[in-house]
């Protein structure tokens, strides 16, 4: 019997859309299509693979319209940032097609008399994507263009709340033309992808998710030796300097915080403030953060959606009650967000000050609209606090010194120092974590090394 699974919206409770899982002749087939489609495409050169995918990043936008309220009933984001994601997709995807000849490019050293010597890059096969609900086209695009470009194949397994960016990815490559069965969006089971995993006919897993999803990962990839590059989320940092531009500090961090409700793995979730400009800083942040409007993401006036689960949004209030029996204080008053109610998707923003690292809501993954915020003393105090952690993504700081930022930032234990602003990927950098992040890169010319093999070319010249 064929099983179907729902995208439930967080807006209202309806069902958004249904789709019937994949069964296992479907995936078979899949993966055998997209080994004959490859074997031709690692062959079409690298100027010919960017106008098709030039193309489907232009019929992806040509779909905007459709695309942003589409997301909002998918996943709760309001329509007045549905654009953002999208630019966001641009950014990435033009400019790793814009670096692909160049990366993908021989490595060349020292010329050697009698001898041509040169390491080549050449794709993998298949690169099996799994993509969150949170970031859905963002996270997406992370992988496959720079994987299409490097001469793979792709399937994708998207999340079920938001199944249907993958049909929105398939519509965009059918109408650039990207060769039949060179792209699959499949619906699976978590059961199904392991098994493709473990098929032999995937050679590169990129999976952004869960800890114990990315350990999933691992288990399923086990005695295959593939790659499996994994990002798992974030409680990311952030360091205000007595020096700091308060007001854009304050304005900064608390969209970094606030942005998607919270539902960012690279959201900022704690502040640590010097205690000379403690006080301002809270005051600030208490006060923009009661000017958001809690309300239905279809209004061009909401600034915060609801989360995407009622399970979720419970447990960040279950975070947040806990500190405050441990002693801490919310400063924002949930019954001016009228929305806001236990058990609903629902959930007012919050600040919580007087926490420590005692409580979960500065140590483990809040994953909603909320943060803490502690005041230190200086900087040695505050890299102790912010490399306190299980995760290592990100971590901001705000300061008018960049030296003082480039050396506080050699200290911790993360995958991207930002200095004056946070939660933003530069595409022409590495994505990359330390921990329980996860491991590998995506974006910049080291996301294609993950993406390719090396072969070296000794060559001797006759005579």
């Amino acid at each position: 019997m064929t099983r179907n699974v729902r995208i439930v919206s967080p807006v209202d409770g309806s069902i958004v859309a249904e789709r019937p899982l994949a069964d296992d002749a479907a995936l078979d087939a899949a993966l055998a299509a997209a080994r004959e489609a490859q074997r031709a495409w690692r062959a079409t050169p690298i100027p010919a693979r960017a106008e098709i995918l030039t193309r489907a990043v232009d019929a992806m936008l040509a779909m905007a319209d459709e695309i942003v309220p589409e997301l909002a009933w998918q996943m709760g984001r309001p329509v007045r940032y549905g654009m953002g994601e999208l630019r966001g997709f641009e950014e990435r995807a033009r400019h790793m097609i814009a670096i692909a000849e160049e990366a993908l490019a021989p490595i060349r050293p020292e010329a050697m008399e009698g001898f041509t010597r040169f390491i080549a890059r050449g794709p993998l096969g298949t690169v099996l994507v799994i993509a969150p609900w949170n970031y859905p086209f963002l996270t997406a695009v992370n992988s496959i263009v720079p994987a299409l470009m490097a001469g793979n194949a792709v399937v994708l397994k998207h999340a079920t709340q938001t199944l249907l960016v993958g049909e929105r990815f398939a519509q965009a490559f059918a109408k650039a033309g990207l060769p039949e069965g060179l792209f699959a969006n499949l619906v699976l089971s978590h059961t199904q992808a392991a098994r493709a995993i473990g098929s032999g006919l995937v050679h590169q897993v990129n999976f952004t998710g869960s800890v114990e999803g990315g350990r999933a990962m691992e288990a399923a990839a086990s005695g295959r030796f593939i790659g499996v590059g994994l990002e798992l989320g974030g409680k990311d940092p952030a360091y205000v300097r007595a020096d700091a531009d308060l007001e854009h500090a304050i304005e900064t961090l608390v969209d970094g915080a606030m942005f998607n409700s919270g539902q960012s793995c690279c959201g900022i979730e704690r502040i640590y403030v010097e205690e000379a400009v403690y006080d301002r800083f809270v005051e600030g942040a208490v006060a923009l953060t009661r000017g958001y409007v809690l309300d239905t993401p279809l209004d061009e006036a909401t600034t915060l959606g609801p989360m995407v689960t009622a399970a979720g949004a419970d447990f960040v209030r279950g975070q947040v009650a806990e500190a405050v029996r441990a002693g801490a204080s919310a400063l924002i008053d949930p019954a001016a967000f009228p929305r806001d109610a236990a058990g609903s998707t629902w959930m007012a923003p919050q600040i919580v000050v007087d926490v420590d690292h005692s409580m979960s809501l500065m140590c483990e993954e809040s994953f909603g609209p909320v943060v803490g915020i502690m005041k230190v003393r200086g900087e040695d105090e505050a890299i102790r606090l912010m490399n306190d952690s299980d995760y290592g993504l990100s971590a901001a700081i705000f300061t008018r010194d960049l030296e003082a930022a480039a050396r506080i930032g050699a200290a911790l234990e993360t995958g991207t120092v930002f200095a004056n602003r946070c939660d933003y990927l530069d595409p022409a950098l590495a994505w990359t974590g330390v921990k329980n992040t996860g491991r590998g890169a995506t974006l910049s010319r080291l996301g294609y090394e993950t993406l390719t093999r090396p072969k070296s070319f000794h060559l001797r010249h006759p005579g």
